[in-house]
């Protein structure tokens, strides 16, 4: 799974996290920060990434439109970036299940 990380979490994740999730990429070097959230979604649907976010927008398009793309929503309220590896990381099984989860288009992670 490569993940598009949204505008909301640090760009850090990419390179943190690219042992387990390869050609992540952060929306800020594709310019998409501070653009609509259906941009970001159909860049994500176009491109094959899943969404990274804590945005719960990308939620509610999750449950509207289904996938492409899957999101993957954080709620974990304000923590250190370290704290959102560790969340990760301790669900990357779970995670893959999603990943090849036909009927599901949202995980939600606390």
């Amino acid at each position: 799974m490569k993940l598009l990380v949204d505008e909301n979490l640090p760009p850090r994740l990419v390179h943190d996290l690219a042992d387990l999730f390869p050609d992540s990429v952060h929306v800020g070097p594709l310019e998409l920060g501070s653009t609509p959230d259906t941009l970001i979604w159909e860049y994500a649907k176009e491109h094959g990434f899943a969404l990274l976010t804590k945005d719960k927008d990308f939620a509610n398009l999750s449950l509207a439109s289904g996938a492409p793309p899957k999101v993957i929503l954080l709620q974990t309220g304000n923590c250190s970036t370290d704290r959102i590896l560790a969340i990760l990381r301790s669900n990357a099984i779970r995670l893959a299940h999603f990943e090849s989860d036909t009927r599901r288009s949202l995980l939600v992670l606390r």
